[in-house]
């Protein structure tokens, strides 16, 4: 890169672009930003859901269409139970105290991840905010709850598996297109972008059929400071980018 390049930080973004129509984030770093200031790291993640509300809300302004937040991994089992409990109580708070504005704003709620193991009041929860805003035109926000990609992939395998024992279908019907068409994801269209924060590098099993073309950006900034400037200078780096989907854009060099 040359050395006057300009950074991340110093883009003065571009809200004139057409916005990406999907945005998924990695919401990371809730943790570390409460032990940088010597405060529980639940408190972090109460401060990380008021940094997701800022994005719904930005997002929605900006035009973007479909918005995914990655809020609880299959991994995230493997956390101190205590800090799962507050997990929980978050998403059930985050619920109970905004579902009825995202409902106003004609906001479709859908969950993506497995069902299966989570607690009969959260998952009662989930079903209720799906219910309600079914029928909503505007925006979808897709919640990533107790979801990993790789159980996602193999999930589908045997939905289609089930099929093929069955004889509803042969394993040569089987194409790509087929597959997204079973996963959780199913109808959503694949996204534009996917921005993590908190300056790792990797997708932590996120979307990782969904994600094979889209444009990854990562940031230094902790998620619960993540707010609309920070948003619009991702969007804005994305707009930089040159999206080919493996092909050439016609008169560029490969």
């Amino acid at each position: 890169m040359p050395d006057n390049a300009p950074t991340l930080s110093q883009v003065v973004p571009n809200l004139d672009a057409k916005p990406p129509r999907h945005v998924a984030i990695i919401m990371d770093g809730n943790g570390r930003w409460a032990t940088k200031r010597g405060m529980l790291r639940t408190q972090g993640h109460r401060a990380g859901v008021d940094a997701a509300k800022r994005v719904v809300r930005a997002a929605a302004d900006r035009g973007v269409e479909y918005l995914t937040l990655y809020s609880f991994s299959s991994e995230n089992w493997a956390r101190p139970k205590s800090e799962i409990s507050e997990l929980f109580s978050l998403m059930k708070l985050f619920i109970r105290r905004d579902l009825a504005e995202l409902h106003q704003n004609n906001v479709r709620v859908r969950v993506i991840g497995a069902r299966g193991g989570l607690p009969g009041d959260i998952l009662a929860l989930l079903t209720e905010a799906e219910n309600l805003t079914r029928h909503n035109s505007g925006q979808t926000l897709v919640i990533a709850f107790n979801y990993g990609a790789r159980d996602e992939i193999a999930g589908a395998m045997r939905r289609l598996a089930r099929r093929v024992e069955t004889g509803e279908l042969s394993a040569e019907d089987i194409e790509a297109d087929m597959i997204g068409g079973h996963l959780d994801t199913a109808g959503i269209p694949d996204p534009d972008l996917v921005i993590r924060t908190s300056g790792e590098i990797r997708l932590s099993n996120f979307l990782l059929w969904q994600a094979a073309y889209s444009e990854l950006v990562f940031v230094d900034c902790l998620w619960p400071d993540f707010d609309e400037a920070e948003f619009d200078r991702a969007l804005d780096e994305f707009h930089r980018r040159n999206r080919r989907f493996g092909g050439l854009v016609q008169g560029a060099a490969s």
